[in-house]
């Protein structure tokens, strides 16, 4: 009877390492999966501009191996060779550039040149306006955002408008958009978080404003919210004083002509732009 059940286990057996050996030898046989690549795609895809610094080697010739920075006119000066034009190529092109020169010049047979990025200086976008540090930045990343760039900025300003113009080139001529910033994180359209290029001037004007005077505890300027009515101006300016009425409240407002006119308002008014609240005295 053992001699059955081990005759009768052993095919069992034998059929599992059997299939085991075939699972094996299909892992073998199987094409590996492709690995993501680790070549930086801004090496192959970006243009080489003013001020990036590069560094050129040269195969089997580690003596030419050079770092520089592309001059204000676009190029460099590498050795034997002298002046070669850097700017509007990618790496691969610039490499091939000098070793078609390299070639030309009888220095190198069979050159094999490589440039790679070491900084880019090139991509730069101006960043002007109601910002926390307004100036000139870097585009590091070949995709950079809206919102990226004005937190390199440091945000806007308390004084900064919500409403943010973008000002780009657009096949030679000029392009301009406006961007509701707070529009982008209330749900509004992620579109609108647009990519920055190159060359583009980011511009945050000062925030809309009213002024209130007379009988208020805190007569002054305020920015104007969206939907400011009358009754919301007077709560920014600290409400009445003992001899304030609400029935004495008057707005100038500005006309197109650049005049203003003096229109007498009620809590529910709204208020626009550049108005002049004013609350007179009670009489009684």
């Amino acid at each position: 009877m053992e001699h059955m059940r081990e005759c009768r286990h052993t095919p069992a057996k034998g059929l599992r390492t059997l299939a085991w050996l075939l699972l094996a030898a299909a892992a073998v046989a199987a094409p590996v999966a492709a690995q993501p690549q680790s070549l930086d795609t801004r090496q192959t895809k970006e243009t080489l501009g003013a001020g990036d610094s590069i560094r050129i080697t040269v195969f089997q010739n580690p003596d030419m191996t050079t770092e520089t920075r592309i001059s204000p006119k676009g190029s460099i000066v590498f050795p034997l060779i002298g002046e070669v034009a850097m700017d509007g190529l990618t790496p691969a092109q610039a490499g091939s550039r000098i070793a078609d020169q390299l070639k030309r010049g009888r220095f190198i047979v069979n050159p094999q040149v490589a440039v790679a990025i070491v900084q880019v200086r090139s991509r730069q976008v101006s960043v002007l306006g109601q910002l926390m540090r307004p100036g000139n930045y870097v585009l590091e990343d070949t995709s950079s955002r809206l919102t990226d760039i004005l937190t390199l900025a440091g945000g806007i300003s308390p004084t900064g408008a919500d409403t943010v113009t973008v000002l780009r080139r657009n096949g030679g001529k000029p392009e301009k958009r406006e961007i509701n910033v707070p529009a982008i994180f209330r749900g509004g359209d992620p579109a609108t978080n647009i990519e920055i290029e190159s060359g583009d001037t980011i511009f945050v004007e000062r925030a809309p404003v009213f002024y209130i005077y007379g009988e208020v505890q805190r007569a002054g300027a305020y920015r104007l919210e969206p939907h400011t009515i009358v009754m919301h101006a007077l709560s920014m300016g600290g409400g009445l004083t003992a001899r304030g009425t609400e029935r004495g409240i008057g707005i100038h407002r500005r006309q197109p002509n650049g005049q203003f006119t003096k229109l007498d308002a009620k809590l529910t008014d709204t208020v626009q732009a550049d108005d002049i609240v004013f609350v007179r005295e009670s009489l009684f």
